[in-house]
């Protein structure tokens, strides 16, 4: 393929990720997030294995390192929004009142 065929599909890829996550509901994106740092945790165990696989200083050698350090924030960055999105469902401590 062509650069302009991979742009013109990545653009598109990007319009239909847009407009699926916009149609889910709030209930929905706490499990949404979690599927996502599966799927994160995956990509970034198959970036340990292609980087191990490759030259050492070559071009292939450095995208790996890159991805890993993508993809290891991108999944921590999940777990912790998906941390922050559950605390927001659990009750709220009553205050003691000061005396």
């Amino acid at each position: 393929m062509d650069a302009i065929s991979l742009l013109t599909i990545f653009i598109l890829s990007i319009f239909v990720g847009i407009e699926v996550v916009s149609k889910v509901s709030a209930v929905l994106h706490t499990p949404l997030m979690s599927g996502a740092n599966a799927i994160h945790g995956v990509v970034l165990v198959g970036a340990i294995l292609v980087t191990g696989q490759s030259d050492k200083y070559s071009l292939g050698f450095f995208l790996g390192l890159g991805a890993i350090v993508l993809a290891a924030i991108n999944m921590v960055g999940g777990f912790v929004v998906t941390d922050r999105m559950l605390e927001m469902f659990k009750p709220k401590a009553p205050k003691k009142d000061e005396a």
